[in-house]
């Protein structure tokens, strides 16, 4: 049953974050921002300003008194401390930004927009270092923990990208609609009609293995391998597009959010698992066989089939809202789902032990 967290917005919450230090920070439509420490009631409250919608709210992984958020084409700097002013300011996107990340250093800041495009920021030099591009909207954007300089994107031109910052093209990239088209699936058909348009992305904490969730309701998982990646497991997760996906702090629990109004979470450790047990001269070599092309990469294992007989939700939550963000708190010694829906409360789930 879920806990309510009420009074601390009047319109629909569209994002969530939580600090190093458990604050929970959460952005919603006309430029309303809101802290909670654990209780159903917040501890502070600031209106942006031309209360356009707060998009994306990160914590600063260094400073956790740091908060980054975006509305409309502006980042704010804000100290949760004294939330009043921002600290600074950037406006260096020309639409408007629907993801935040930034970099286990807190050296980089990247914000992806309507463009397509990711303004990455240097947070030292207050500049922008990079400029990288989709062809279409820019959905999410990830940098990979561990890995300060690389990050991973996806877009509604339904492209999955591998940055690195040293160079303005991308390392590699997956059209994920191609892909399922080289699988000859029975839904191949259908992708024309609900096409895999990528609306989130999250990195687990070893860094070498992201989730992306997609408009035809699957959940895709991915490995990093050097300057590539190839998808390694995909799975229906919702009768409606994936809204977003979150890997947990423990290795391998995800959970996803869905259009459908539900929330699962999944163990995707044994599947994940028997892909590592692979020897690495073998699977050095399938790699070097593979052509050099996304189309070919991003094929899908044969092993770890469309349907994976391994990948069931081991939790599922009826929340009834169409699903706007995820995060997960400590509360009290427990864990909690957090939920943003179309509403202006925060819905808190239990989850059992992992």
């Amino acid at each position: 049953m879920a806990v309510k967290w009420n009074g601390g917005h009047s319109s629909s919450i569209l994002c969530l974050n939580v600090s190093a230090e458990g604050l929970v920070a959460s952005g919603a439509e006309r430029g309303e921002l809101a802290l909670w420490d654990g209780g159903a009631s917040p501890v502070a409250q600031l209106r942006l300003p031309q209360a356009e919608d707060v998009t994306s709210v990160v914590f600063s992984a260094r400073c956790p008194s740091t908060l980054y958020t975006s509305y409309g084409e502006t980042i704010s700097v804000l100290d949760v401390r004294s939330l009043h002013e921002p600290l600074e300011r950037f406006h260096v996107n020309e639409e408007e930004i629907n993801c935040l990340s930034v970099n286990d250093t807190d050296s980089f800041l990247a914000a992806a927009d309507d463009s397509g495009a990711i303004k990455v920021v240097d947070l030292e030099s207050k500049k922008v270092s990079r400029s990288l591009r989709h062809s279409n909207i820019c959905s999410s954007v990830a940098f990979r923990p561990q890995r300060p300089q690389s990050l991973v994107s996806c877009g509604l031109d339904m492209q999955v990208m591998l940055w690195n910052l040293q160079k303005a093209r991308p390392l590699w990239t997956t059209n994920l609609q191609q892909c399922d088209m080289e699988e000859e699936s029975p839904q191949s058909a259908g992708q024309f009609f609900n096409p895999p348009l990528a609306h989130s992305l999250s990195v687990a904490s070893c860094g070498n293995v992201f989730s992306c969730g997609a408009q035809d309701g699957k959940v895709r998982i991915f490995r990093v391998t050097g300057v590539r990646f190839e998808r390694e497991l995909e799975f229906q997760g919702h009768s409606l597009g994936v809204s977003q996906v979150l890997f947990m702090p423990e290795a391998y629990w995800l959970l996803s959010g869905g259009n459908d109004g539900k929330v699962l979470l999944w163990d995707v450790s044994s599947s994940i698992g028997k892909q590592q047990k692979s020897p690495a001269k073998s699977l050095h070599r399938k790699k070097t066989q593979a052509a050099a092309s996304s189309r070919k990469d991003g094929k899908l294992n044969k092993v770890a089939s469309n349907e994976h007989a391994g990948v069931v939700p081991k939790l599922t939550i009826e929340h009834g809202e169409k699903v706007n963000w995820l995060s997960c708190a400590e509360i009290k010694g427990s864990r909690r789902v957090l939920v943003a829906d179309q509403t202006s409360s925060i819905s808190a789930y239990p989850l059992p032990e992992l």
